[in-house]
């Protein structure tokens, strides 16, 4: 079971890719909007660490490949695509400002990521872990990084399915958002159990919440045009809202 388990992060990567290009075709065509160039990226550094994990179970761990493991997942896991969110809840100069100063501590981090040294004794040979920075400080860095990402790309979805379920009239919208909220929230379930030590939590995490962001993503885009014109409600449509 645990090998079945361990392999779950190529089919994670796979979907990542696809959604990735499905973000790219909707994108591409409107010049690239802040919320739509954040989720790409988002989606690219969330496939870019479960390709890693999908490396170190097919090919063994070493040392670089877990610091690179660690880099996308721990610090930008979850962060871009809470800025995509940033920019639809708010305007675009307060998003610019908030981004800008959230990004001093992503690079600070990032940074402290790729000067640790690192204790090749704690290196797992299937399994990547975090347990081998020997700036252990480092990682007391990331709750605050994946609080922000929370607090934005969950709960600004579930604000997002609050309001759409007020308002009666786009019950598939109310539905993707709060798939995006919970999807949002499972890779960070499992990834605090990776702190513990069970890795595997993180992959079935990091599966099932993209299948459910994606899916979330797709009934939204789908959804039919509001009866009632009104601003975008929520961190969710920072992958749905389409111009005219």
């Amino acid at each position: 079971m645990l090998a079945v388990i361990h392999h779950l992060p190529i089919v994670t990567t796979l979907i990542a890719v696809a959604f990735l290009v499905v973000l790219a075709r909707r994108a591409a065509p409107r010049g690239w909007p802040p919320h739509l160039a954040w989720w790409g990226v988002g989606v690219f550094f969330y496939g870019m660490g479960t390709f890693i994990e999908s490396w170190i179970t097919v090919g063994g761990n070493i040392l670089a490949l877990n610091r690179a493991w660690y880099w996308a997942g721990a610090i930008l896991g979850g962060y871009p695509l809470a800025t995509g969110s940033v920019y639809l809840l708010l305007p675009k100069r307060r998003a610019h400002v908030l981004t800008a100063a959230s990004m001093v501590l992503v690079v600070f981090a990032s940074v402290c990521v790729f000067l640790t040294p690192l204790d090749a004794a704690k290196l797992e040979p299937d399994r990547p872990t975090g347990a081998i920075l020997e700036w252990q400080w480092v990682r007391l860095l990331t709750p605050f990084i994946n609080g922000y990402a929370a607090l934005f790309l969950v709960g600004g979805a579930i604000w997002s399915c609050v309001q759409f379920l007020r308002r009666g009239d786009q019950p598939r919208r109310a539905a993707g958002t709060a798939l995006i909220a919970l999807g949002g929230l499972l890779p960070g379930i499992g990834g605090s159990m990776a702190k513990a030590g069970i890795v595997e939590a993180l992959y079935v995490g990091e599966l099932v919440g993209l299948a459910l962001i994606w899916w979330g993503y797709e009934l939204c885009i789908r959804s039919p045009a509001s009866i009632e014109r009104s601003r975008p409600v929520g961190a969710a449509e920072a992958a749905i809202r389409a111009p005219a």
